[in-house]
């Protein structure tokens, strides 16, 4: 069973409008066959734009999340170190443990950041 890893802006987009998403991330996305998952880390960096004023999104996040049948992905030790043997493409610390949790957990990281394809890391384009 193929597993994928959401970036914080297809979660958004996701949630909100997801008809900016490509066809295949939607339909990768809403097949129940793969499993979903969303970063703690997400949910971090969307928390601290909220509260800046910058980003709204549901105040019951955690059940939009499992009706979507999307699973949080926790942050673990091994995925805070491995942080660090990342090469510095990307300086965003979120985006940068994203791509740590995607390589440990050999997740597919759903995105349209391009600069995220340069990691080590298969991605589907969102």
């Amino acid at each position: 069973m193929p597993g994928y890893l959401l970036d914080t802006h297809v979660l958004l987009w996701w949630l909100a409008e997801p008809e900016q998403l490509a066809e295949e991330a939607r339909s990768v996305i809403a097949d129940g066959a793969n499993t979903i998952y969303v970063s703690a880390a997400a949910a971090w960096e969307m928390a601290i734009k909220k509260a800046l004023g910058r980003l709204e999104f549901p105040a019951n996040l955690a059940d939009v999340l499992g009706q979507d049948h999307i699973d949080v992905l926790p942050i673990q030790l091994a995925h805070a170190l491995a942080v660090a043997d990342l090469p510095p493409h990307h300086q965003d610390p979120f985006d940068r443990m994203q791509i740590a949790q995607a390589r440990i957990e050999r997740l597919t990281l759903v995105t349209r950041d391009a600069q995220l394809a340069a990691y080590d890391v298969p991605t589907l384009s969102a």
